[in-house]
């Protein structure tokens, strides 16, 4: 049986504070981050007994479209031909946020909105990246 990950990514204003609300709300820890220059999450992993709970990321003002905070869904898939596979059918009608790319954190990863205004992020098993990453 494969091991599927189904995640939740919340792009948000304010991300230092959201995080430590969380973290205190749900008994969450900060697991494997990265901050802008200002400060901010441009990732965060919020964890509970190992296990990703959630990420936070600082959003920028175009991701805020009509009332709310964007919350994004992500697959774990365990290939890249997976990930292509799924990428071209939630892109028939959608709009591509990010073609599929590698990010520091991922050899193979894709965003798009379908056609039902659902936000995904897709990628395949990473590897993290230096602690002095900057983006």
């Amino acid at each position: 049986m494969t091991n599927m990950n189904l995640g939740v990514g919340i792009y948000i204003k304010d991300s230092l504070q959201a995080v430590d609300m969380y973290k205190a709300a749900f008994g969450l820890e900060l697991g494997y981050h990265v901050l802008n220059d200002d400060g901010t999450y441009f990732h965060s992993d919020l964890v509970k007994d190992n296990r990703e709970i959630c990420s936070v990321v600082e959003a920028k003002e175009a991701y805020f479209k009509g009332d709310g905070n964007p919350i994004e869904l992500g697959y774990t898939f365990q290939t890249r031909e997976e990930l292509e596979r799924a990428f071209e059918i939630l892109k028939d009608g959608g709009t591509v946020l990010m073609d599929i790319c590698e990010l520091p954190w991922s050899p193979c990863a894709a965003g798009v909105v379908d056609r039902f205004g659902v936000r995904w992020y897709l990628t395949v098993p990473g590897y993290r990246p230096p602690d002095d990453f900057k983006p």
